[in-house]
Parts: structure tokens; sequence; C-alpha cells
């Protein structure tokens, strides 16, 4: 049933309490460099019916609301997904875009929905290149070119559509959202971490400078408030009209013209033609269990599948979890994987990519027995070709359940933190710079360091590569996990690995996420690690040949595990106010 008009206004009192009573650790701690908790101190958060694991604690407040409620996992996701683009800007977002992955238990049936960023119509695979022919990061990386279409309403907008309970409309779940920007909320954890960091980017744009700045210049920050006006109106916009409060009109009109001011080329044609895309998943076994992932034109479901498909043919479970044995065997298969992403995948619709082969298990089988047990391959000797390109390290991740058997895995970004800087004028709408995802040119490589071919050149229409690999355990037929997680290339490495851990190692799923992760991506060949792996460790790492270099950089990977008690929720650590908020 529909909540009523006070229980609204008490709702709306509590994340007002939320949003001007928080009383968060202090930010220099909250700075340092991820040191891993004791595993065996670290304990999931129960819950009894449905539970929302985000990135920043207001927004899975709101999604956990949505399920006291009535509303069902997808509701939920979508209140969470609107909310994050307020109170989490640096990558929460309705100027970017992501991928969603659903377990519909009522329809018995996992679909994944693509509100990728499209490349603008006057785009040219030449597009982020000098006058010499040769990438130009700045073009893609901080300048207005670099924005694609932004897919998020659209994305967020058909979940409900199509997979929503029925018990509210679209203007119900942003609601909450035009709230926390209408009468701002006070500035804690991440948000007021990142912020003084990434101000000198935003601050290149007088429509930005004059949100996140206070009035003498310097940044917002721990204790300040921060209200978005104009990001309220347009929430009131989509929430009045559906997306086409977003992708037409006034609001669409200024999104474009303050592109064409900065230098960009979408225009409102670009707008109004784009569209999410519901897609089959890509779906894989590993030991009994169903991984359903997103297919192109992310990478992430196709690499997690092919990667996992080379492991199970090793005992992982009588290896100790994070030893030399278990990690060197992680490493040399995330190796292979990462070096078919570069030469084969890209946007479904441009790319004839041989995914049936990349995730079959005699493919895994080949690829296995070139690994040896104690010796690291060198990446120059697994393909002969160039290097693969970087990406945004700066998204986010939630994982929202249900008491009915829903469940949604949810991974949306700006690419870089704060995206490109740029609010549009008059609109309160951050914009990604999603578009430098794309391969400059063959053997290039973008911010994350991956390396692309043709596949993955710019053209017009077109989605760039992604890693965002939000992923749905299943053991018969029944989520049994959710995860996925921000982090450019790392997502994938992060997913495997929480998969690993809780899967061959039986981890309690918040030892399970705090664990180190370590990452190799093919090119270059080095193994990037978190802190807290021990000396001896690395050390015979090393021994194998592995050139081991930290930091890996960040991610968060907020998961759930299902279990017949209730569902287990697991926020990353990593992430300073990350929250599983359960109902």
């Amino acid at each position: 049933m529909m909540a009523s008009f006070s229980t609204r206004r008490t709702f709306f009192a509590f994340i007002a309490t939320l949003a001007f009573g928080l009383a968060p650790a202090t930010a220099q701690d909250a700075r340092r460099a991820y040191a891993p908790p004791a595993l065996d101190t670290v304990h999931a958060v129960p819950a009894e019916h449905g539970m929302v694991v985000a990135q920043e604690k207001i927004s899975a407040q709101v999604g956990a609301d949505i399920l006291r409620r009535g509303g069902n996992a997808v509701d939920a996701a979508v209140a969470t997904g609107f909310a994050m683009a307020v109170t989490y800007p640096r990558a929460g977002n309705i100027g970017g875009g992501g991928f969603m992955v659903i377990h519909s238990a009522e329809r018995h049936e996992d679909i994944t929905i693509d509100y990728r960023e499209t490349a603008p119509a006057a785009t040219t695979p030449q597009i982020f290149l000098d006058a010499d022919g040769k990438p130009d990061p700045a073009k893609s990386r901080d300048s207005a070119l670099g924005v694609g279409v932004p897919g998020t309403v659209a994305g967020l907008s058909l979940a409900l559509e199509k997979y929503g309970s029925g018990q509210f409309t679209l203007a119900q779940l942003i609601e909450p959202a035009i709230a926390l920007a209408r009468d701002g909320f006070v500035l804690s954890d991440d948000m007021a971490d990142t912020l003084p960091g990434w101000h000198r980017r935003l601050a290149r744009w007088p429509s930005s400078a004059k949100i996140f700045s206070r009035p003498d210049g310097t940044p917002l920050g721990e204790g300040d408030r921060l209200t978005q006006t104009d990001l309220a109106e347009t929430l009131s916009a989509i929430a009045a009209q559906g997306p086409r409060g977003f992708y037409e009109g006034p609001v669409a009109e200024k999104l474009a013209k303050a592109l064409s001011d900065a230098g960009g080329i979408m225009t409102p044609a670009d707008l109004k033609s784009y569209s999410a895309v519901i897609r089959a998943p890509v779906r894989g076994s590993y030991r009994g269990y169903d991984i359903v992932s997103m297919p192109l034109p992310s990478s992430g479901g196709v690499v997690l599948a092919e990667t996992l498909n080379i492991l199970e043919g090793f005992q992982l479970a009588d290896l100790k979890q994070g030893s030399p044995a278990s990690l060197h065997l992680l490493i040399e298969a995330m190796k292979r994987a990462y070096a078919d992403r570069a030469r084969y995948l890209g946007d479904p619709a441009f790319v004839n990519a041989p995914i049936e082969t990349l995730i079959g298990k005699d493919y895994a089988a080949k690829l296995r027995a070139g690994i040896s047990a104690d010796r690291a391959t060198p990446s120059k000797q697994i393909v002969s070709a160039p290097p693969a390109p970087r990406e945004g390290t700066n998204t986010t991740h939630y994982s929202v359940v249900d008491s009915r058997g829903n469940a949604v895995s949810n991974t949306y970004t700006l690419n870089f933190s704060y995206g490109v800087g740029l609010v549009a004028d008059g609109t309160g709408v951050l914009l990604n710079n999603e578009l430098d995802d794309f391969t400059a040119a063959v053997g290039a490589s973008n911010a994350y360091g991956l390396v692309g071919y043709e596949a993955n050149l710019p053209g017009p229409g077109k989605r760039p590569l992604s890693s965002m690999s939000p992923t749905i355990v299943l053991k018969d037929g029944k989520p049994v996990l959710v995860t996925g997680s921000p982090g450019g290339s790392r997502i994938i490495s992060t997913v495997l690995q929480v998969i690993v851990n809780v899967l061959d190692y039986k981890m309690d799923v918040a030892a399970a996420v705090a664990a180190p992760r370590l990452h190799h991506q093919w090119l270059p060949d080095e193994v990037r690690i978190e802190r807290g792996f021990p000396d001896d460790v690395l050390f015979q790492l090393k021994a194998m040949d592995h050139l081991v270099v930290e930091p890996m950089g960040q991610t968060s990977a907020n998961s759930i595990l299902v279990t017949p008690n209730g569902p287990l929720g697991a926020p990353d650590p990593r992430t300073r106010g990350a929250e599983a908020a359960g109902q």
C-alpha cells in the first residue's frame, strides 16, 4: 500500500536528522591509506528482511525506508540511486551512467539494464587526438568533449517501469532526493574527505564553484551544509514528467548549452535520442553456483566468468586464503582474462566479440594449462598485442535485497571523481568525463592504464567499454551473494576476490570484503596491492617473478550475503560512511 502523508513526513524528519546531525570520525583518519582490520574482528550487519548496502549512509537509509514501506529491491535501488546523486556527487549521479543487474523472483528472471553513456552524434574516431595524430588525454579527461550523454535517469526509470513493485511512482521515489537537494545536508564522511582534494577541478567552472565552495572560495568541508537548489528543480522536473523532464525541454536545453559554451559537442537531439537497453546477462558457473553479471558494453561479466573458469580447475580451498600460492593463481588467471578484454571487447552494437568462446570451459582449460605453479608468466608471452586502456575509479556500487527474494546489483559512475567537474548551469547536474573510457588510438591507454584496440575506438552513438561488474551469485535459482565495486579496471578483480573469499574460503562476508586485495590487468605487467599483505607473502610473490607495486587504488565492494536467516550486509570499510541499512 502507498505510504500515508504522515508516514512520509516522519521519514523526511528522519532523513533531516541524518542530514543535519551526523557526527562522523575525523577526515584526517579517513584519508589514511586503507589498513585492513583483523579479519576475525569484522562481522556482517544482520537484517531480518531486506537490506541496502551503499557507499553513503543517507542514501542507504533512503532505500531501506522504501523496503520498510513495502517496496521491492528495484524500488529501493531507484530511490537510492537518485538520492546518491545529491548526497554522493563524486560518483552518484544523474549526469553519468551505469549498469544494473536484477534478479526478479516473481518473474523467475535475471536481466540487466545498460544505461551506459553514449557518444554524441558528432563524435569521430579522431576526436581525442592532437594535431600530430597522438592521443591528447586532456581532451577526453578535462574538457567538455569527454562528456557522454547521461544514462542514469533513463536507466533507473526503465528499471522501475519494468521491474518495480507497482506500489511507488517515480515521483515518490525521487521525493527524498528532492528534499535533500532543496534543504541541504551536512557534509561528512567520504565527501568531506574527497571534496577538498578535487575542489580545484570543480572550481575551474563558475557554475560548479558556487555550489561546492564557501563564500570565501575555499572548498566546503566537514560540517558545512551542501544545498543544491538547481538540482532540486531538475529532480522535480523528472518527478513530474518522467525521463522526458531530463532528456527534453528546459533541462535538456540547459545541459546542451552548458556543454556548447564549454566547447563540447552534445546537442538536445543527442539527449532526446538516448535510451537505456535491457540486455540478457552474462551467465557463468563456478563450483555449483550460477554467476549473473553484466554483458557488453561492460567487460565485467565476460572477464569475471573467464577468470572464474580458469580458477575452477584449481583446488583453491586446499590453499590458505591470502597465501602466495593462492594469490599467484589469482594473478595468473586475471592476467589472461584481461588480455582478452583488451583484444576483443567493445560496444556490441559495433563489435562482434567471441563471447561464447571467451566464457567457455574448454577455452579456460587451454589458458589454465599455460599457468606455471611457481612462476609468473610475462604478459608479453600471453598475447602479442599493444596494452589496454585505463578507466575511471570514481564509480560507486550498491547492493539491495528484499524479503521477496528479489535482488539488485547496481554500479554507476561519472568516471573521475566529480566527473569532468562541470555542473551544467541552471541544472545542478554534475557531468561525467566517461568518453575517456574509449581508446583514443589503437594501443593507447586511458586514465586507468587499460589498453584497447579498434573495438573500443570512439564513434557516434557508441558506448565506451567499461569494467563495471554488478554481479549476483545464485544457488538453485536464489540469490546468495550480491556484490560489485567502483575502481575502474580494478572492479573485476575486486568482485572476483569477494566471490572467491565467500565461495572457496567460506569467509564471513564482511571479512571477505575487508580482506586486502590485489590486481593485475595484463598491462602494465605488475601486481598492484593494498596494504595488509604480510611481508613474507610479498617476498614469495616477488620470488615467483611478480612485480609487486603499491598502492592498488580505491575500491569499495558493498555486498550482501543472503542466508536462510536473513541478509548479512558488508559495507566496505575502505569508504568512511559506507552503510548497511536493514529492514
